[in-house]
């Protein structure tokens, strides 16, 4: 069994060394705007539709937070031709899978059926953009979803506010300071007329990008398309202009107070570029190198050797505007978090001052290599690559170069952009603490 397993791995590794494949692909505008990505794959009888929206949690109407997260449930509800809570019921009664996800720079829809179904998907994501319903009934009942949501995911579970400690901390201007799924009273101020204008200026098709891909006739889907898409009015241009932030030259030390803990948590935060810029591609290679695995350098020093930590987490943050590097640890015993800090700090500033091994450097690069392959492995995955790199990278054939930048990366580039990105005078410094120490 460990022969075979190994034997897989080496071909995994050989393919994303030289052989994985080219992700071919046909791309086109709609009169009304909307982008059009087609991906043929005849290995399996299936067929994902997704649409991407440029829309996510920075966006907002009268300054009113968590309103495309809200959307992300409530476009769901139904449309003129789709009945009311029948949406999840359709698809699964046509042997299908769907979702949605939010972030703070885009919202994604998609669905997988078999391919005999393709214009159903397309039927329904033109529904959701054309002909949804935003009614009072709708709007009231995934308030209380979101709410519950947002209890579960964070106020009520563990470190479910950490991240929005450190976001808070880091920006002062820009949206990225808020959570992503809002403000409760934001989304109970709001008025329906503010939900609809929301959905107007956003959603329309000179917003977002269609990708269709797998088992597919791209001549016969372009047509489909057309029918399905081409009437939907275009929008005006959405225009954005957030407050930028001032450069960090100083430390920000913040304490934030969890009832859901009884061990404490230290987060070292980082406010670094866009993931447009290959320095945050030199980031996620830095998140590897500090803590993917147990051979990483903190966990092998804090958990392993020294037993400071219960875990330690280092983590890339990647977004349009700015990104958020991340690195959590948990205290062991009577471990302090000014010692966890002293820790963590020792290693980043070994890569400002030297370059990594070799043989790390290697093991690296093979990481971000099967990565890339594992992400374009099914046409779910390859479809989601393409809608990104269109909408957010404004480049579709980013998905065949992005191994590319990779590659191009170097030692000196790790220790040129910790010397950059990862320094003290530029940090959030977060205790995060059960509830019961702040009476002390």
């Amino acid at each position: 069994m460990i022969l075979k397993q190994n034997f897989l791995a080496a071909l995994l590794f050989v393919g994303a060394a030289g052989f994985a494949q080219e992700v071919e692909f046909t791309e086109f505008d709609l009169d009304n705007g909307l982008h059009v990505i087609l991906h043929e794959d005849k290995t399996a009888p299936v067929v994902s539709t997704s649409v991407m929206y440029d829309v996510g949690g920075k966006d907002r109407i009268n300054g009113k937070t968590g309103f495309a997260h809200f959307f992300e449930h409530l476009l769901f509800e139904g449309t003129e031709n789709i009945e009311k809570g029948k949406w999840f019921e359709i698809v699964s009664s046509n042997g299908g899978t769907n979702n949605a996800n939010t972030s703070n720079d885009r919202t994604y829809y998609y669905e997988i059926f078999p391919s005999n179904n393709l214009e159903l998907g397309l039927w329904m994501e033109s529904e959701r953009m054309m002909h949804p319903i935003i009614k009072k009934e709708g709007v009231d009942t995934q308030n209380e979803v979101v709410k519950e949501e947002r209890r579960s995911r964070m106020d009520n579970s563990p470190y479910g506010n950490l991240l929005q400690s450190v976001a808070g901390a880091m920006f002062e201007k820009h949206p990225y300071k808020d959570p992503n799924i809002g403000y409760m009273e934001d989304l109970d101020a709001a008025t329906l007329d503010e939900f609809k204008e929301f959905f107007d200026t956003y959603y329309v098709p000179n917003n977002a990008v269609l990708v269709v891909a797998g088992d597919i006739d791209v001549s016969d889907t372009k047509k489909m398309v057309k029918d399905y898409f081409g009437d939907i009015p275009k929008g005006e241009e959405v225009k954005r202009n957030f407050e930028m932030e001032t450069p960090m030259t100083k430390e920000v030390r913040t304490t934030t107070y969890d009832s859901n803990i009884q061990i404490p948590a230290s987060i070292l935060g980082y406010r670094t570029p866009s993931f447009t810029e290959k320095d945050s591609y030199v980031l996620n290679m830095i998140s590897d190198y500090l803590s993917d695995g147990k051979s990483s350098i903190l966990y092998k020093k804090l958990v392993d050797e020294q037993k400071q930590a219960l875990q330690v987490a280092a983590f890339n943050l990647e977004q349009s505007d700015y990104g958020m590097y991340l690195i959590f640890a948990l205290p062991l015993g009577e471990t302090s978090l000014e010692t966890l800090n002293t820790e963590m700090e020792e290693e980043i500033s070994k890569l400002r001052n030297e370059l990594i091994s070799e043989k790390d450097f290697q093991k690296l690069q093979n990481k971000a290599e099967n990565a890339y392959v594992n992400s374009n492995s099914s046409v779910a995955g390859i479809g989601e690559s393409l809608a990104t790199s269109y909408l957010l990278y404004g480049d579709t054939n980013l998905v065949n170069e992005e191994i590319d930048i990779y590659r191009s990366i170097t030692r000196e580039d790790i220790k040129r952009v910790a010397t950059e990105y990862l320094k003290p005078s530029q940090r959030v410094v977060v205790d995060y603490l059960p509830e019961s120490q702040k009476a002390e």
